[in-house]
């Protein structure tokens, strides 16, 4: 399958942007590409009456493109099951020359880690005399063959004759947590038959007398029988033991699929861990991340639309793989390791790109698609009133007006009637709502527009949003911010800014003594008309 490309717009998404990122992904994968649309903010009211108007999904949520430890070439399903036998879990970390290992459950969940030490102080220091296993532990680790078998679980004290029958006995209590390692002894084989011993294994190859083995049936107890000698057997045996038994939580660290690969760097480099299990929300264990391969990944495909500046893009987008650019607005600090394709023009809004992008690819734009479309243009260019019209606008509006079965301009008004409504928002939610920032001479400027039909609502919180905006210049180091409330219908803005800042204002727009709510007549676009008169005020 390929690789999925991951598309969006700016934060604080508007209409343009989102509608832009999900027709762009419907072309892509009508051209065969495996793309996702994705939003980096909430959904304004006039988008998502755009999107339930014409039945559209809303984008997913993105939080940031940064390299996640899943888009590391891992080592994938590296994990030993709980049941597993500690002579397994060796063989295992041999095999794989990892000297520690996840343990997981029988559901797949996270239990802890193994490592090659905690093997080797079993062999020293553990308890040799106990054995807690499986039958087929004990099949595997002594390459046996079964006999009987009553039981899955195998536990009790381990005991190895050395001595004769007699003091055996005398010294020696069998019973069901009884666990004999024994050659051709049969009169202590027959004591432990008797006496139902838990498990009785045959070394050598012995085989068991047919009444002996009738006894055993009657009173449940397990025979195998080994090919290994005896003194073989008994270090076999231990090391057939549950891993679980053996597994340490307390220093081993865990990761997340979804940790950022720089956030783990930068944990491993204070606890000096070279193996790390990975495990996904559920706390299932996916496999083992190793420092060693940190640099074999994958970055993050991405395509932007309605903007190409740092400042307003996704968090993480330095780690990404910009593979294409499609805009309307000015050319800004975004660089490419690679040549991409880029594609930016001098019109009103990103949807008209994306309509002749369709027309040259000859894709049949279908009715949702043509609504969205059409949204994004009336809501760029304030239905064609905006100076950043283009006749190209107008042409691909009223293309897609037809395509989707609309009026243009009733639903217009419907589209920013809705997008007005200010009802349960606060004062930050009303500025932030299409705010955006911008850098000239290391100074910050920000600049926030809202378009409404109803002045009078926003106007009536004059007092309230000229004591926010005053307190985002002191608290988050802007030179000058302001707030253009955009009257649809009159066609211009009244202007709200922080106090300090009036002289840049003024100097801005040619208004000595420019004041609170000044209405500048004509003046809806913050490209074309806002921007472009602070950036050379504050240029001089």
């Amino acid at each position: 399958m390929l690789e999925k490309t991951l598309i969006f717009g700016h934060q604080k998404p508007d209409t343009d942007s989102v509608t832009s990122s999900i027709v762009l992904s419907y072309l892509k994968n009508k051209l065969g590409e495996n793309t996702e649309p994705r939003v980096l903010g909430d959904i304004n009211n006039e988008t998502q009456f755009v999107l339930d108007y014409f039945k559209v999904d809303a984008p997913k949520y993105l939080n940031d493109v940064r390299t996640q430890i899943k888009d590391v070439d891992y080592i994938k399903d590296c994990f030993l099951n709980e049941n597993d036998s500690i002579f397994k879990g060796y063989q295992y970390m041999n095999e794989t020359k990892i000297s520690t290992i996840p343990v997981i459950d029988t559901d797949g969940n996270y239990k802890g880690a193994v490592s090659m030490k905690d093997v080797a102080s079993n062999l020293i220091s553990g308890n040799i005399g106990w054995l807690h296993t499986s039958y087929d532990n004990l099949l595997e680790a002594l390459n046996a063959k079964e006999i009987l078998r009553f039981d899955k679980v195998i536990e009790g004290n381990i005991y190895s004759p050395t001595y004769r029958t007699a003091t055996f006995k005398e010294q020696v209590k069998i019973d069901k947590d009884s666990v004999l390692i024994v050659g051709d002894r049969h009169n202590i084989i027959e004591y432990a038959v008797n006496n139902c011993a838990s498990i009785i294994i045959l070394t050598n190859g012995v085989e068991m007398k047919p009444e002996h083995l009738e006894i055993a049936k009657k009173n449940n107890v397990d025979v195998i029988s080994t090919e290994y000698d005896g003194l073989t057997t008994a270090n076999l045996v231990v090391l057939s033991n549950f891993i679980k038994d053996k597994i340490k939580d307390e220093k081993i660290i865990s990761v997340n699929e979804n940790d950022a690969l720089y956030d783990v760097l930068e944990m491993a480099n204070k606890k000096k861990f070279s193996n790390y299990p990975i495990l996904n929300n559920d706390g299932e264990c996916l496999g083992i991340f190793r420092l060693s391969i940190a640099d074999n990944n994958t970055p993050k495909k991405v395509i932007l639309v309605d903007h190409n500046e740092r400042e307003q893009s996704v968090v993480g987008l330095d780690e990404a793989e910009i593979v294409e650019i499609v805009d309307h607005h000015k050319i800004g600090n975004i660089g490419t390791a690679m040549p991409i394709n880029f594609r930016n023009m001098t019109v009103g809004c990103t949807e008209t790109i994306l309509y002749l992008m369709y027309k040259e690819s000859n894709i049949e734009i279908p009715k949702e698609i043509a609504g969205l479309m059409m949204s994004g243009i009336i809501s760029d260019t304030l239905l064609l009133t905006s100076p950043t019209t283009t006749d190209l606008d107008k042409t691909a509006l009223e293309e897609l007006a037809k395509i989707a079965g609309v009026d243009y301009n009733e639903y217009g008004m419907e589209m920013f009637k809705a997008g007005s409504s200010l009802e349960g928002k606060s004062i930050s939610e009303i500025i932030h709502g299409d705010f955006k920032n911008f850098t000239v001479d290391n100074q910050k400027i920000g600049v926030g527009q809202v378009s409404t039909m109803s002045t009078d609502e926003i106007m009536g919180k004059k007092e309230e949003i000229i004591a926010e905006l005053n307190d985002m210049a002191k608290n988050e180091d802007y030179k000058a911010v302001a707030l253009f409330v955009t009257d649809i219908l009159n066609n211009g803005s009244y202007i709200l800014f922080n106090e300090s800042s009036r002289d840049i204002f003024a100097g801005s727009f040619g208004v000595p003594n420019i004041e609170e709510s000044h209405f500048f007549e004509g003046m809806v676009s913050r490209k074309k008309q806002i921007v472009p008169k602070i950036m050379n005020y504050l240029d001089k």
